[in-house]
């Protein structure tokens, strides 16, 4: 495993880390991934640690804590050792957000209890509206309160969309920012938001660089999800583009043939110095092997990662 730095925060991350929202599974209501078996899940976790990831990214909302429990209960022994980035302010799938300092503080220290530790590394407001962020007086110095006092060691945004980022990065002092990026979704790099982070000097976490599954090879458009599965909230089209997409870009003469298709796609997100950490989500110790050894396998070649971009340029995967 290789390891970066998260932006300007003095934290290193792995490479690789792990997207926890698909253990959550379905519990208390949550629609992730379908369910997730707890003991399938207790295991991936401790092979992601004894392969070197040391990233791990939560949120109160997944599985309505039960991720934050699950991460709690394996690794408050290790605590020392691992990097907890989680998330607050985005109270359910309807999207409504409690962004007040109140409910900030208190979203903080429930998920606290939860991950069984007395400090989280990253913490992030989870999608928050630009338009609501700039109305609701005191977050921030409610997070810098927190920082002083040990609580947080840093603060960020995990954003709706990268043009959200580029107004979270302009308006706010955040030290990273969370966003999509994959190969069917380059809009944080052609939209000019790595090119800022890296001046300012903000880390990037970027999730779904597996594109939802899509990318690893493993899905089509005539896949039949479970109904517990946030999947089957996308419009037919929308599913069609991604599962299409993949194919246009595995049938490239240039795409390297002796990788996974999982693993090609993890390459291409972490040939981008800029991005700190990605955070593909692993349900099985299987996951974690393929994914992890994508990182023992460097950038892809710079011809690919050009063709790549340009397949993207050249077509419309997200609508």
């Amino acid at each position: 495993m290789k390891y970066r730095h998260l932006g300007s925060t003095g934290i290193k991350v792995s490479e690789i880390g792990f997207g926890a929202w698909g253990i959550g599974g379905s519990k208390n209501g949550d629609v992730a991934y379908g369910p997730a078996n707890s003991n399938d899940s207790i295991k991936t976790l401790e092979k992601a640690y004894n392969s070197g990831v040391t990233f791990y990214d939560t949120s109160d909302l997944y599985g309505f804590g039960y991720s934050e429990k699950l991460l709690g209960k394996v690794f408050h022994d290790d605590r020392h050792n691992i990097i907890i980035a989680t998330k607050g302010g985005f109270t359910n799938g309807s999207g409504k957000e409690k962004l007040s300092s109140e409910e900030i503080s208190k979203s903080l220290h429930s998920s606290l209890k939860r991950l069984q530790t007395d400090y989280i590394d990253l913490y992030q407001l989870h999608s928050p509206s630009m338009d609501e962020l700039s109305v609701t007086d005191g977050i921030f110095t409610t997070l810098d309160t927190l920082k002083k006092s040990g609580h947080i060691r840093s603060y960020g945004i995990s954003v709706r969309s990268p043009d959200d980022g580029i107004i979270a990065l302009k308006e706010y002092s955040i030290q990273s920012i969370q966003v999509n990026f994959n190969m069917l979704d380059q809009r944080a790099l052609n939209n000019g938001l790595f090119d800022l982070c890296s001046e300012y000097k903000i880390g990037i976490i970027a999730r779904t660089p597996l594109c939802f599954g899509f990318l690893s090879g493993q899905y089509s458009e005539k896949t039949q999800f479970h109904t517990l599965d946030h999947r089957n909230n996308w419009p037919k089209d929308q599913i069609k583009r991604w599962s299409d997409g993949t194919d246009i870009f595995t049938k490239d003469i240039n795409y390297p043939r002796e990788q996974t298709p999982a693993q090609v796609a993890l390459r291409f997100c972490l040939s981008y110095p800029s991005i700190s950490s990605i955070i593909p989500g692993m349900l099985k110790e299987t996951h974690v092997i393929e994914n992890v050894a994508a990182s023992h396998m460097g950038p892809l070649d710079t011809d690919v990662l050009e063709s790549f971009n340009e397949i993207y340029l050249n077509n419309t995967f997200y609508k």
